[in-house]
């Protein structure tokens, strides 16, 4: 459904494609069934004949997907008062999505709630018997469910963030016009926990108004980020290389924009945008052309890139994200498939070398994102349709296998590759459920957790 919301509709109880099977002759005793025998399936091989990708459940503690009807390719994870840690299931969990529809005005945010997520722990407790016994009562109780509640949304949605500001929930959208908006969500919210209310809601949701828009950008952009260290205050990047800094007032229903653009990037696009975790006044911004900058917002725009690395890729800085936990160290991915990790203590300095850099992607890295709690834990994805989970922590120690295998070549960091998504281009750790991520792609949404994290 492109254009029409999405109450009730159920997610998908399944995953990616982990592992690749052969079949062979020998027959279970008892089930009569054709047995497979597994081997890892690394991304970039062929398979042979006969061969096919299948996932590997017991990777997973938590694996799940969702359909949205029009690809949603930037999407946030909406804060909850269902409690942090949580790790009790079925989960439920929230976010905000934007479509980018073939139509421009048929493009809509839809503020989700999925819910009834149980992991995969319960079929494998299970008595066998007792699941065949009861197969449609079963799956049917533990049916993945999702509630939506859209915005009509003039133009495609390149990104889109969500930020709580005095108990409300304020989500800020760019545009493909050129536009970036500010809204309310919490009649949203409201309305996808109570059936009437949604029902009531999506015959009269025609006028929903944005609180504030926009519209001095020169071009439309797709860098967006709210800062944590200062809640209400924005930041925004175009593809014309100006970024616009946003202030709310003590009221929450005024905004200011700096109308004078932090610009030392332009002419080249403004790719990313990233707030200090815990400095309200400073800002990182990644570009086509090849850098990354650290800005003081609180002098003027021409004086206040205090660091540059140039160069730090050898193609477009797509994406780059900032260590919540040790704020000394910021991860960047680009379209040359690299991932780099930087300490910013030696930022600006000798050209600025990265202290580690990872070529497991095989095409652009579309997204990248430190683990909210673990400070040596981040993921990464592309275009290559892989999603992978690293460690920096983790040291070689590839005793159990041959030195040359291709278990063996990959980087000891490397944790858990995820598969099953195509041209992948968003995921976000659930920050309140410890090691779930959530990722978007143009096939649709994945909502899991490896027992890798």
């Amino acid at each position: 459904m492109e254009d029409e919301p999405m109450e009730g509709v159920a997610i998908e109880d399944e995953g990616s494609n982990l592992s690749s099977e052969e079949p062979t002759n020998k027959t279970s005793s008892n089930k009569n069934k054709t047995k497979t025998r597994s081997k890892v399936y690394l991304p970039g091989k062929s398979l042979k004949e006969g061969e096919e990708l299948v996932v590997d459940e017991s990777a997973y503690r938590l694996l799940h997907q969702a359909q949205t009807g029009a690809p949603c390719l930037s999407f946030d994870i909406i804060p909850d008062d269902l409690g942090n840690s949580r790790e009790t299931y079925p989960l439920s969990m929230y976010m905000i999505a934007g479509t980018q529809a073939a139509k421009v005005h048929v493009n809509n945010l839809y503020i989700t709630k999925m819910y009834n997520l149980h992991n995969k722990q319960h079929s494998e407790d299970s008595d066998d018997s007792e699941i065949e016994s009861s197969d449609s009562e079963y799956d049917e109780d533990h049916k993945p469910l999702m509630s939506a509640a859209s915005i009509k949304h003039q133009g495609c949605v390149n990104r889109v963030r969500c930020t709580k500001v005095g108990g409300t929930v304020l989500g800020a959208s760019w545009s493909e016009l050129g536009r970036v908006n500010i809204w309310n969500l919490q009649e949203q919210l409201n309305a996808i926990e109570n059936p009437t209310l949604l029902a009531a809601y999506n015959k009269n949701n025609e006028d929903i108004k944005p609180l504030y828009t926009f519209k001095g950008h020169l071009s439309e952009g797709f860098g967006l980020d709210w800062c944590r260290a200062e809640l209400g205050t924005l930041a925004s990047g175009d593809c014309k290389g100006n970024i616009h800094i946003w202030r709310v007032d003590n009221t929450g229903s005024s905004w200011h924009v700096d109308q004078r653009p932090y610009n030392s990037h332009a002419p080249h696009s403004v790719e990313d945008l990233q707030w200090s975790p815990n400095e309200k006044n400073v800002l990182a911004s990644c570009s086509v052309d090849k850098s990354i900058k650290i800005w003081d917002t609180r002098v003027s725009p021409q004086d206040a890139c205090m660091l540059t690395a140039s160069g730090a890729h050898s193609a477009d800085i797509n994406v780059i994200s900032w260590n919540r936990t040790e704020s000394q160290f910021m991860v960047s991915g680009g379209d040359d498939g690299l991932l780099c990790v930087w300490d910013l203590r030696q930022f600006g300095q000798n050209g600025s070398s990265p202290i580690a850099t990872f070529k497991q992607h095989t095409a652009p890295v579309t997204t990248v994102e430190w683990h909210p709690t673990e400070a040596t834990v981040f993921a990464s994805g592309g275009t290559d349709d892989q999603i992978a989970q690293w460690d920096l922590s983790v040291e070689a120690d590839n005793v159990d296998e041959p030195q040359d295998s291709e278990l063996a070549k990959l980087p000891p960091q490397l944790l858990f590759i995820h598969q099953g998504q195509s041209d992948i281009k968003e995921l976000h750790w659930h920050p309140q459920c410890p090691g779930t991520i959530i990722s978007t792609a143009n096939s649709g949404f994945h909502i899991f957790r490896t027992i890798s994290v």
